[in-house]
């Protein structure tokens, strides 16, 4: 079955890859184990440029040396959505007796890449470029492209969930979920050194142990 997979970077690596040493993550082979008898016709990973902090200065240099291994991969696209990054009060848990109940943090979001991804999968459906996508998310904000899909375009969409606990919106509509387990990760590494046309570069050091990299 002609099949393109949409994965949603961030939901993948805070689901599965974050607090493990398999972050040299090969999207590709990965796919191929979880979905053997798949043509594979196009990935499509869905990102932002992260920001680096004074705790982690080189934040942003791995993630850049992780793109670049991503676009060795044959028929795998990068779409960028933004990082917003501004202050905001939140309220505390569980504030102690006469202590201010609201803070300010800083607020991260991720932007764009929901939107994007749900998109690109009703823009591929129209133009019959898959009989089946395939989602690689937990995020059941995605739910209503998915109906799209399925129920106005009669084609097949699945899920490979990188979270503990799946979408139950999603698990009900979905052709299928699978769970991403972690020794198909382990077994979808990219190789220690790659080449691509602007020489050899390296797994970044910090990703050799169990780190927050």
């Amino acid at each position: 079955m002609k099949t393109i997979v949409y994965v949603d970077g961030f939901n993948l690596y805070y689901g599965a890859v974050k607090d493990t040493p398999y972050k040299w993550l090969n999207i590709h082979r990965m796919c191929e184990l979880l979905l053997p008898k798949n043509q594979i016709v196009g990935i499509k990973y869905f990102t932002a440029k992260v920001f680096s902090r004074k705790s982690d200065p080189k934040k942003h240099i791995r993630q850049q040396v992780y793109l670049r291994a991503l676009k060795t991969l044959p028929n795998l696209e990068i779409i960028y959505g933004h990082y917003s990054e501004h202050p905001k009060w939140m309220r505390l848990v569980k504030p102690k007796p006469r202590q201010p109940k609201f803070v300010e943090v800083i607020k991260t979001e991720e932007k764009g890449s929901d939107v994007n991804l749900a998109i690109n999968l009703l823009h591929d459906g129209y133009q019959g470029k898959y009989q089946l996508a395939v989602l690689m998310t937990n995020d059941s904000d995605l739910l209503s492209a998915v109906q799209i899909v399925q129920k106005d375009l009669g084609l097949k969409v699945g899920i490979l969930n990188p979270q503990r606990h799946p979408s139950r919106e999603l698990k009900n509509e979905a052709h299928f979920m699978k769970k991403i387990r972690t020794g198909v990760i382990q077994a979808s590494q990219f190789p220690e050194i790659i080449k691509d046309s602007k020489g050899s570069f390296y797994r970044p050091k910090e990703w050799s142990g169990i780190t927050d990299g």
